[in-house]
């Protein structure tokens, strides 16, 4: 918290705020107060170095900082730090870590950080206040600038409970929600007065104002090619076990274990890891499951790798999880609208996750980095010159390469409208709030793929859909600021030496059926799950859920009346079994907004009341 007309933070304020982050932070609860400048922190010790950590950290009187951070690479980091002439330990905290970071660089000491982060850093001397998310956005940083009063925070609900920060809503961000079940925009929040830093950008607040800058992009210019082919999957299995690595430094650690192939290599490489440390974290698996309610497999594949590695497997199974269970339950409150009707089976995953560990490892990232495709690598192959590599490479491909029945099927399915997946535009928007939101044109918008995807020569798609809003939605969604839990998720396929990696190497022959992955799990995997192809879900548990036991509690739900701001109630459609997929995601959007509307206006009159008694 920073007052720019030098007024004097309020203690009791500043405390309020930080008791209501407890619950992310149960280990320590700390304050500091320099004249215009509050800052509070609880904390989470989820790394060895984190024993002895203590925030508000500071250094050499000038410096203080609150983070939510976990660093990658720290040993090649301590390295050029002493190369600058400071003095530190190895076992530092990350925190400090920065910090030293900022008394050597500056503000460009972001361009050699890598992790998971969000900070704020107060510079006394220089009177200047520099914060930065992380290159992915793996963790949240929330903002608002009201007047002559700056807020930041890693909880959104937590800058709410500020009292000059009101509850008008975004209704841009409303109407992406009712359109695409998400805020596209990663720069706001469904509330007016609060922002979002965007991943991999800083912000500054100085007496110049406010500076919000992009401090990296994904590159393009990468090029990594080997003379043999084991090269490269000596070379990514190096990078693997490094970012495995530099995730696991902690005491026990859970791993979301599909038996599919991307978390089941996080959990070889984890275990391979765990063996082989003095500091040996204890590993445990946990698999959602269906038993009846859909078909899944997925429960015997993570069992069989379970077995296979050794690794205790815990099943969470969602057969008789309602739709919409415990809505008007106070305690189920969510910062932002949600767009699941199982949004509390997110969080009692996390409760009882929470209970055995604070770390848990997620194989997310691996699909859209390897996300394969030919034809711009020939067409970047043929604009070198490279003819011998062109020529062997096709002709290896159409060899390799299936008959495209499925493409063929799904386009003849979008032709005449049948595709189940093909976004569906809601019938029931408000006609004064599609003009008032400009919808058509914001549907339209999003239709179109951005003209930067092409950027990259020969991993277009994987290179675009970095920078897509769903990453940032997913890692806020698992966060603790959302599920309520005190655990982190770490992802060790968006480490930045991965994506660096991955982006510079060129597609075929690895990236056609995750062919490099596949054999870099040779041997340590067992074989009927290495060679298993990507399974999306046989069925869909909202449909089948409501087939069991139908709609009558959306039939009976109130509406809010603030909801006829943005839907017409009389042509909403009360979902059923016999709507696809996309129609059902669609149909249940009003409900999700209804629902969180009432959360949301419970809870603001709740956090303002007790900013005010302090």
């Amino acid at each position: 918290m920073m007052h720019g007309d030098n007024a004097p933070i309020e203690p009791a304020l500043l405390k309020s705020l930080t008791d209501f982050l407890s619950f992310r932070g149960p280990d320590a609860r700390e304050v500091c107060l320099d004249g215009a400048v509050g800052m509070g922190h609880t904390l989470l010790r989820a790394t060895y170095e984190a024993k002895t950590e203590r925030q508000p950290a500071s250094l050499e009187g000038r410096y203080r900082i609150v983070a939510d951070a976990r660093l990658d690479a720290r040993e090649e980091l301590i390295d050029e730090l002493k190369r600058a002439k400071r003095n530190l330990c190895s076992n530092a905290a990350d925190c400090d870590l920065i910090l030293q970071a900022y008394a050597a660089w500056g503000t460009p000491c972001i361009d050699r950080l890598r992790g998971d982060f969000s900070f704020a850093l107060w510079d006394a001397r220089h009177k200047q206040l520099f914060c930065a998310r992380d290159h992915f956005g793996i963790k949240p940083f929330y903002y608002a600038q009201l007047g002559g009063v700056f807020l930041c925070s890693n909880t959104l609900n937590c800058i709410r409970l500020h009292p000059n920060v009101k509850g008008e809503l975004n209704e841009p961000a409303v109407g992406d929600f009712l359109l695409f079940g998400l805020n596209c925009d990663n720069a706001t929040t469904v509330f007016r007065d609060i922002q979002r830093l965007p991943p991999a950008h800083s912000l500054t607040v100085s007496s110049r104002g406010m500076q919000v800058k992009c401090y990296w992009a994904p590159p393009t210019d990468g090029r990594i090619r080997y003379a043999k082919p084991q090269e490269y999957v000596e070379n990514f299995d190096s990078i693997f076990e490094k970012a495995v690595a530099d995730r696991l430094r902690t005491e026990r650690a859970g791993i979301l274990l599909s038996g599919g192939l991307d978390s089941s290599s996080v959990a070889v490489v984890a275990k391979e890891l765990s063996a082989r440390n003095a500091f040996a974290a204890k590993i445990r698996g946990y698999t959602h499951v269906y038993e009846s309610l859909i078909p899944d497999r997925d429960g015997d594949f993570a069992r069989e790798v379970g077995k296979f590695l050794g690794i205790p497997l815990k099943f969470i199974v969602m057969d008789d999880v309602q739709l919409f269970e415990r809505w008007d339950d106070p305690e189920s409150t969510w910062p932002e609208p949600l767009d699941s009707p199982f949004p509390t089976a997110i969080s009692d995953a996390c409760r009882d996750i929470s209970a055995d560990c604070r770390v848990l490892f997620s194989g997310e990232g691996s699909d859209n980095l390897m996300d394969f495709q030919m034809w711009p690598y020939v067409r970047d192959l043929r604009r070198r010159s490279e003819w011998r590599q062109l020529f062997t490479d096709v002709a290896n491909y159409l060899w390799a390469r299936p008959f495209p029945w499925r493409g063929i099927h799904v386009r003849a399915m979008r032709l005449v409208a049948k595709d189940p997946d093909h976004p569906v535009y809601p019938p029931w928007l408000a006609p004064d709030f599609v003009r008032r939101a400009h919808l058509a044109e914001r549907w339209k918008e999003q239709a179109k793929l951005p003209k930067s995807w092409k950027a990259h020569p020969i991993h277009p798609r994987g290179y675009g859909s970095l920078s897509l809003p769903q990453w940032t939605h997913l890692f806020e969604q698992e966060d603790p600021g959302v599920t309520g839990h005190p655990v982190e998720t770490r992802y060790p396929f968006l480490d930045l030496r991965m994506v660096n990696f991955l982006l510079a190497i060129p597609p075929f022959p690895w990236f056609f059926k995750k062919a490099l992955l596949r054999e870099a799990m040779a041997g340590r995997l067992p074989e009927r799950v290495r060679t298993r192809p990507k399974t999306p879900v046989q069925g869909d548990p909202v449909r089948a859920q409501i087939e069991r036991t139908g709609s009558a509690k959306l039939e009976t739900m109130p509406f809010t009346p603030e909801l006829d701001r943005y839907i017409e109630r009389s042509a909403l459609a009360v979902p059923h079994a016999k709507m696809n997929a996309a129609q059902l995601t669609v149909s249940l959007r009003p409900y999700c907004l209804n629902i969180w509307l009432q959360s949301a206006r419970r809870i603001g009159y709740n956090i303002r009341a007790e900013a005010r008694n302090g």
